[in-house]
């Protein structure tokens, strides 16, 4: 059984962040669903992911929101989240051809939003960027 629109594009996009240099300069390929219970800092941590129905009359699609995490406990504060919150940014903003989606095609990959927030501990810091996709189904 193929996968559906959320786990295909789940796949795509940690396959496109681990082929970018610009991301991999500062995360290595520490792109993960689960992280390890003791990870090495940078990260960067699939969120949520979320798929709401887009369909035509003749093509099953799906809009879905993706949100990561980016987790940092540099000396540097903030800063390091945000380098790497930017850097997914620049690989997949609009690089719709840089992310294969095995079985769906994606049309539109569109940066949304992020922040920059202190963790609870006051260890380090977390960007949480969003991005939505919209995908069809291919026949």
């Amino acid at each position: 059984m193929a996968d559906g629109f959320a786990l295909a594009l789940q796949a795509g996009l940690r396959a496109a962040l681990v082929a970018n240099s610009d991301v991999t300069a500062l995360v290595s390929t520490r792109v993960y669903d689960e992280p390890p219970q003791t990870p090495t800092f940078p990260y960067v941590r699939f969120l949520a992911i979320e798929p709401l129905a887009f369909d035509t009359d003749t093509i099953e699609g799906s809009l879905v929101t993706v949100t990561f995490e980016c987790h940092s406990r540099s000396a540097s504060g903030r800063v390091e989240a945000s380098q790497v919150a930017e850097a997914i940014k620049a690989a997949l903003h609009r690089q719709e051809a840089a992310v294969t989606v095995t079985g769906h095609t994606l049309v539109e990959l569109i940066f949304e939003n992020y922040s920059v927030t202190r963790d609870p501990e006051g260890r380090g810091y977390t960007a949480v960027i969003a991005l939505q996709a919209m995908l069809e189904q291919n026949a």
